[in-house]
């Protein structure tokens, strides 16, 4: 190999050291962690696709205890998923002895992890718009419902008996329907939880990033300040350097001068 090339070499990024094993990687258990955490984040984004898709239905002709089931299980398969990745991006955030090009990928994830999860909390929140505005329809037809005066109408024992009956038939639906209604709101209060345990997360992993700029900043403020004092430095040595030379100068005439006045003073001695 030519040594012309190896400025080349040495100016490539570590993960394209050695070209003939294409398995070969810096750190295993990183590249392994943040593929895994890529992967679910890819997972949980599909998830909200198929929630908004659901959520739309909700409060339409096409609202079904399905799509309600459906809504309520992708909330929490996709809230639990949001839980565990944020854990991990806590742990990719805090590796240490990061090279330039995992770095990278610590930036790139945190960023892909915190756009999903601000999309999943306006999708949770637009859950919980339809969960409440269905909710408050219900209970103001119930309310109507139980409110409305009962027509009697004359007849016979018979007559009464269908009433009866009726008026109980009625009051099975009013009590179903509040049970539905109540199960609706505690939907919407598990929710509303949800969205504040994912927004503390969301504040943590902001933290730690903030907290890692200002690191790095402070780094790069000592690197500067090192050059600065470096460059300084220089100078001095370059001044004293100087001044070292002309002293040099002027120590060289004195001696030659004296040399001179010495060679007068023995030519005169030596000649009277």
């Amino acid at each position: 190999m030519s040594f012309d090339r190896l400025p080349s070499l040495e100016a490539q990024p570590t993960n394209f050291r050695r070209e003939d094993d294409p398995q070969y990687r810096d750190d295993p258990e990183f590249d392994e962690l943040t593929t895994g955490l890529s992967d679910k984040l890819f997972t949980l984004t599909s998830n909200i696709a198929r929630l908004s898709n659901q959520i739309a239905l909700l409060g339409t002709k096409r609202d079904t205890d399905r799509v309600r089931e459906r809504v309520h299980d992708l909330l929490e398969e996709t809230r639990d998923g949001f839980k565990e990745i944020g854990e991990g991006v806590k742990k990719v955030q805090a590796w240490e002895d990061v090279s330039p090009s995992q770095k990278y990928t610590q930036q790139k994830l945190t960023r892909e992890f915190q756009a999903s999860l601000s999309e999943f909390q306006v999708t949770q929140r637009q859950a919980v718009e339809k969960q409440r505005a269905s909710a408050t329809a219900a209970r103001t037809a119930l309310d109507e419902q139980a409110t409305s005066p009962s027509e009697e109408q004359p007849g016979g024992r018979q007559q009464q008996q269908e009433q009866e009956q009726l008026r109980l038939a009625s009051q099975d639906e009013v009590d179903f329907q509040e049970s539905l209604i109540i199960e609706r709101e505690s939907e919407i209060r598990n929710i509303e939880q949800g969205v504040g345990e994912l927004n503390e997360l969301f504040r943590d992993v902001a933290h730690i990033v903030h907290e890692q700029g200002a690191q790095v900043d402070l780094i790069d403020a000592n690197v500067e300040g090192v050059r600065t004092d470096t460059q300084g430095a220089d100078l001095e040595l370059r001044s004293a350097s100087r001044y070292q030379k002309n002293a040099r100068n002027k120590a060289c005439c004195l001696l030659l001068i004296l040399a001179v006045v010495l060679t007068v003073v023995i030519l005169a001695v030596v000649l009277g």
